[in-house]
């Protein structure tokens, strides 16, 4: 579900689960491992995969041509009872916590759509550049019955500020790639053709500065995105609640029926 391209001191962890890379547990799980073992390839020994030439320094994060991700798996997460979301969630929030913490800068290489869960892994990210086009970013949880995890709104406030936040979280609105960059949500826009080759040039500015002052100036800069997942478990069960509330299971089987037909409708 990971492809793996290694582009001298940056690896680029492409999600490859179509025809939307939607996030299961599988997938998930995979992007958590490849985090980890970018991690040991960053200190040099022990990763999987053939010996390198040179030490791991920079991540991009990237998707298919035209999508990013789609956000959770919603379909699929519906036919889950409370402890198998309670699984996902934690998961989730662990890969969440993983991004903020990576010893490696990681750069989001937002390929196209990136709704819902797609944006929350890139606001984790170190940077992000949007592939420009009719493509939309945001956080729209609201839209499918779902109101915002506080974790994730306490980090979009961080890029985009509280009141901007406030708007697009309360509304779920979903942004085009020149917005997105305007209001700070992502940092550049490039054509599609270039998006990745422009992320991977982003992580390996980063890489090739004093390693020892880069990284730790990086850890200050980005621990209280780190800190905001020490209260988090607390926050789980009121997740839970949402999730399962008549509100949001009739809304996303509402919206999982819609899709349904559309689908059937475009292969009739």
């Amino acid at each position: 579900m990971i492809d793996i391209v290694e582009r001298g001191a940056v690896r680029e962890l492409r999600l490859a689960r179509p025809p939307a890379n939607a996030l299961s547990p599988q997938l998930i799980a995979a992007l958590s491992a490849a985090l980890a073992d970018a991690a040991v390839a960053a200190g040099g020994a022990g990763a999987a995969g053939p010996p390198r030439a040179e030490r791991l320094a920079g991540l991009v994060l990237s998707g298919a041509p035209g999508m990013f991700s789609a956000g959770l798996d919603v379909p699929h997460l519906l036919t889950l009872d409370r402890d198998g979301i309670r699984a996902l969630w934690s998961s989730f929030y662990a890969l969440l916590r993983g991004i903020a913490a990576s010893p490696l800068p990681v750069v989001a290489a937002i390929t196209g759509h990136s709704p819902a869960g797609g944006a929350v892994l890139a606001l984790y990210c170190d940077l992000r550049v949007m592939a420009e086009g009719e493509f939309r970013i945001g956080l729209n949880e609201v839209r499918v019955g779902l109101p915002m995890p506080p974790v994730i709104l306490a980090a979009m406030r961080r890029l985009v500020g509280p009141r901007l936040a406030e708007r697009m979280c309360v509304s779920g609105a979903l942004v085009s790639p020149a917005e997105a960059a305007r209001i700070g949500l992502v940092d550049e826009v490039a054509p599609p053709e270039r998006v990745v080759e422009r992320a991977v040039a982003m992580a390996a500015e980063l890489a090739a500065l004093p390693g020892a002052a880069m990284a730790a100036t990086r850890r200050l800069a980005r621990a209280d995105l780190v800190a905001m997942f020490d209260a988090a478990g607390a926050e789980m069960e009121s997740v839970l609640d949402s999730w399962f509330s008549a509100e949001a299971q009739a809304t996303m089987r509402a919206l999982v029926e819609r899709l349904a037909r559309k689908r059937a409708a475009a292969g009739g």
